[in-house]
């Protein structure tokens, strides 16, 4: 699915090719490492300090999660290691299985068969991520701006209703009992500050400039409003 390591046929590879270099790995930073000790594919210890639990596998996947998870009533040190791979959808799902390791508590590495090398892309501990106000705030003005509950759970972004969207469905249906209008007149007439901008943009092609300051309504915009009562439905 996300590519091969380049010198390392994915038929010939085997989870345990990825013990010696992960055992050398650690060995390296004082640990003795012993491999299935119990549940657990590797641990190591080094003196007095809690185990160290790596699960292996080929590739990323729930279950491999789900057992790393499992893997912490045992330790707080538990790593998932897969087999490194070549090529941009590798990288995106170490990327984005990073922050998931991150989320989990449970830290993460790669191994790369052709050579041995081990990376590091997290370790396990703790982990508070930063809120992002900026999308909290687009969340929450969105939320506050949409009108009823238009869309179904769970549904694709294609047909979407949007705060945004029920605007123009309100410029439009303005347009259409009244006629052409200038920008500022329509502003006020449907409450939407931002009226003369989203004809101009035209971002659905609904509406067309008849001349300066003034804007129409385009077939398809006609159209729109046929459909509009449900993107207007109300609480």
């Amino acid at each position: 699915m996300f590519g091969n390591d380049d010198t390392v046929p994915a038929m010939s590879m085997r989870e345990t090719d990825l013990y010696p270099p992960v055992k050398a790995f650690l060995e390296d930073q004082g640990y003795v490492v012993k491999a299935e000790v119990g549940a657990a594919d590797v641990v190591a210890l080094r003196g007095g300090e809690p185990p160290v639990v790596v699960e292996l596998k080929l590739g990323f996947s729930l279950a491999l999660f789900h057992q790393c998870v499992e893997r912490l009533k045992l330790s707080e040190d538990v790593y998932l290691a897969v087999a490194h791979k070549a090529g941009k959808p590798f990288y995106k799902a170490v990327k984005a299985n990073t922050a998931l390791a991150r989320r989990l508590g449970l830290g993460l590495m790669t191994v790369r068969l052709a050579d041995g090398l081990v990376t590091v892309h997290c370790d396990p501990g703790p982990y508070a991520p930063r809120k992002n106000q900026k999308r909290k705030a687009t969340l929450l003005r969105e939320f506050a701006r949409r009108q009823g509950d238009p869309n179904d759970g769970g549904q694709t972004r294609a047909g979407l209703v949007t705060a945004y969207r029920q605007d123009a469905v309100k410029i439009a249906v303005y347009l259409f009992e009244v006629g052409a209008c200038k920008g500022a007149d329509v502003a006020k007439e449907t409450g939407i500050p931002k009226a003369t901008a989203m004809m101009r943009d035209n971002h659905y092609g609904w509406f067309e400039k008849v001349e300066k300051g003034v804007y129409g309504l385009t077939p398809s915009g006609a159209d729109a409003v046929a459909v509009s009562a449900r993107v207007l439905a109300a609480d």
